[in-house]
């Protein structure tokens, strides 16, 4: 699962900007950022994820309460930014035959890793881009990402419609990203992040970059609008929009702009459940 990052370094805030960033650019940045933040990433937030347990959000909203893919028993499923693959391999627990993909090589070493820990067989995983992902046509019968890929790509629409391409007809498509109006915050779960400080309509990705200019990591903003006209130009029919309270007695276990006191005033993540006509 990704989140949005800031540099924890107050003396590069300078390098952090909105800007325009192409695919060539952004493929390159995320990919190199998430190979070498895999590490931390797993060892900060893999306790919550668990190994083999799908987790939509931050919320702590957990596929097998939510329910929002139907049932994946004997379905051919399609993991879209699997990262470690854990919702990969919870949804194999259930039956579901699962393919996972991911950009980053060393997120996969990290599924890799927990296979070979757990003993059992090891997932079906392949390293791709979202925007040409490398399978047939009408090959899955259900696509899932949870935080994974579609904010981490120039063209989120190019996603959309290769997730059409390899579904076939009724299948389910659901994603789930940072809340959209999470743009206009600062990435503060304090008093401090619930000031707009932005303009939701501001399309330009944010964009970390080093010295030279040269992006480090990069995520793109697209408004609900943006994101129901990717789906319905792709031919996907919207089933249902989610966007999860916050736990008021769930421990803040994510950081940045996800905290109990910002969680009860506005959404923090939006879920798209979207089917092939």
């Amino acid at each position: 699962m990704g989140e949005t990052v800031e540099s924890e370094d107050t003396d590069r805030r300078d390098l952090v900007t909105r800007r325009q960033a192409g695919r060539a650019e952004t493929v390159r940045a995320n990919r190199n950022w998430w190979d070498g933040a895999a590490d931390w990433y797993q060892a900060e937030h893999g306790e919550f994820l668990g190994d083999d347990r799908f987790l939509w959000s931050p919320e702590g909203l957990y596929e097998d309460e939510a329910h929002l893919l139907g049932p994946v028993a004997g379905r051919r499923v399609l993991e879209v930014g699997c990262g470690a693959a854990q919702c990969s391999r919870w949804l194999a627990k259930q039956g579901a035959d699962v393919v996972g993909f991911d950009l980053s090589w060393r997120q996969l070493e990290h599924a890799r890793r927990i296979d070979d820990a757990a003993g059992g067989p090891a997932l079906r995983l392949v390293q791709a881009d979202a925007t040409v992902m490398p399978f047939a046509d009408g090959s899955f019968d259900i696509a899932c990402s949870a935080f994974g890929a579609v904010p981490f790509v120039a063209d989120s629409a190019a996603v959309m419609r290769e997730v059409a391409r390899v579904l076939r007809p009724g299948g389910r498509w659901v994603f789930a990203v940072p809340h959209p109006f999470r743009w206009c915050l600062p990435d503060d779960g304090g008093e401090g992040g619930l000031r707009v400080r932005d303009s939701y309509f501001d399309r330009r990705p944010y964009v970390e970059q080093d010295e030279q200019g040269v992006a480090t990591y990069v995520e793109h903003h697209r408004t609900l609008g943006d994101r129901v006209r990717e789906l319905t130009g792709a031919g996907l029919v919207l089933l249902d929009l989610v966007e999860p309270e916050y736990p008021p007695n769930m421990d803040e276990r994510w950081g940045g702009g996800w905290s109990k006191l910002r969680g009860r005033l506005v959404p923090g993540t939006a879920i798209f459940a979207a089917e092939k006509r």
